[in-house]
């Protein structure tokens, strides 16, 4: 069974596409526009995106291609407009495949399928940034194909970097989304766990970058 995430703003279609995947075996979780879905995503991993192009806030090729920059879950975009130029589009940003409304729902779920059977990962979502691949479903990190261990507050802070890349965090936030807000340790313990991490990550640590009177951000050097 795979986890799927719909992101639709037309509540009919999207209960319909929800329907078809839970009648083929799988997990479903619904967003009615992009900014909903990047939050869903971010928050827990799925195993495939199904995006509406058109859908208010922030469109399907944004949310395709935020989420293609987070990893290599599978994408299918659908549209009510079946033009060459967003299909190259939908492609260029990242997408798996393409579907024009009105389509069957059951031809859908065969795609989906057919998808999830190609996935280099199997069903499981895989974050991805340079030499470094982390697949949630498992909780394992791989360095350049290698896997590596971490410390479960290690991989905790590994996996919301990279769920919240670009985005600069102070000490006392880290502390209190890794930790907790009743942990009763200081801000120090964030530098020592970012330090090993950095250390177990070799070269790759370079994406945590320290900034200086703000605290930490995990950027992706081209």
């Amino acid at each position: 069974m795979a986890r799927i995430l719909v992101a639709e703003d037309e509540k009919n279609m999207q209960e319909i596409i929800a329907t078809y995947m839970q009648k083929g075996g799988h997990d479903c979780i619904t967003a009615d526009d992009g900014v909903d879905a990047l939050m869903l995503l971010k928050q827990s991993p799925v195993d495939l995106l199904i995006l509406d192009i058109m859908m208010p806030h922030l469109d399907g090729f944004l949310v395709c291609k935020i989420a293609r920059e987070m990893g290599n879950v599978p994408i299918i975009l659908l549209t009510a407009k079946g033009g060459e130029e967003d299909k190259l589009k939908g492609y260029e940003y990242g997408a798996d495949d393409y579907m024009t409304k009105p389509f069957s729902p059951k031809v859908l779920l065969a795609k989906v399928n057919a998808l999830l059977r190609r996935s280099s990962c199997g069903a499981a979502w895989t974050l991805t940034a340079g030499k470094i691949a982390v697949c949630p479903a498992s909780r394992t990190v791989y360095l350049d194909g290698e896997e590596i261990s971490l410390t479960h507050k290690e991989y905790e802070l590994l996996y919301f970097f990279m769920t919240n890349r670009e985005m600069v965090f102070t000490r006392d936030q880290l502390l209190n989304r890794i930790w907790g807000y009743d942990f009763e340790g200081n801000t120090r313990t964030v530098d020592t766990h970012i330090k090993t991490l950095r250390q177990k990550l070799g070269g790759e640590g370079k994406h945590i970058v320290t900034l200086i009177r703000s605290g930490y951000k995990f950027e992706v050097k081209v």
